[in-house]
């Protein structure tokens, strides 16, 4: 049964490359994954833009955050700011659905707009290479570590680089990341 449920995370789990290299390209925006609707995504196409990454789930205690993601995104989209949501259920089955029901959910629930890839693994066995970046001391010295819960938060500079991370009970329209956002917005 185990093996079962492996490989059904494998084939269920976005489509996601390791960096390439090399290029111009910021090493945290250096990956193509799948949108929601399964479509290949360069993460280069954020370059230049504040990016809020969020792995994301429709039956958590935080699911009320899309609202402020959402928020977010209207207010601060105009001005370059990016959030991009990952679907995740690697936190007590708290995503259970397909992506096309995950995508239904967000908008008739939430009217979300901003980006969404389809689901992948944030954390243990099968962690997607993004998260794998973003969690590593390796590649991420300053805010590794494994995430804790559905809803974390990292935000990345206009220059590409890991500048916050912000865990599960951090509201979206809470001070700390509203301002995080504004001062990363101000950089040029």
């Amino acid at each position: 049964m185990k093996a079962l449920m492996a490989v059904l995370l494998v084939l269920g789990a976005g489509v996601q490359t390791n960096p390439t290299g090399g290029g111009k390209v910021p090493a945290a925006l250096n990956f193509t994954v799948n949108s929601i609707d399964g479509k290949p995504v360069s993460l280069s196409r954020y370059q230049g833009n504040v990016v809020l990454m969020v792995n994301v789930a429709s039956e958590c205690g935080y699911t009320p955050q899309y609202a402020g993601l959402e928020e977010l995104h209207r207010k601060y989209a105009p001005k370059g700011l990016r959030i991009l949501g990952f679907p995740a259920n690697d936190f007590g089955a708290q995503e259970p659905g397909t992506n096309p029901e995950i995508s239904e959910f967000c908008k008739k629930n939430y009217g979300v707009e901003f980006d969404m890839f389809s689901k992948i693994v944030v954390r243990g066995n099968g962690q997607a290479p993004l998260y794998k970046f973003l969690t590593s001391t390796e590649t991420n010295p300053k805010f590794a570590g494994q995430v804790g819960w559905n809803f974390e938060k990292f935000l990345i500079g206009r220059n590409g680089e890991v500048i916050g991370r912000f865990l599960s009970e951090v509201e979206p329209l809470s001070n700390q990341v509203v301002r995080a956002i504004e001062n990363a917005l101000a950089q040029k």
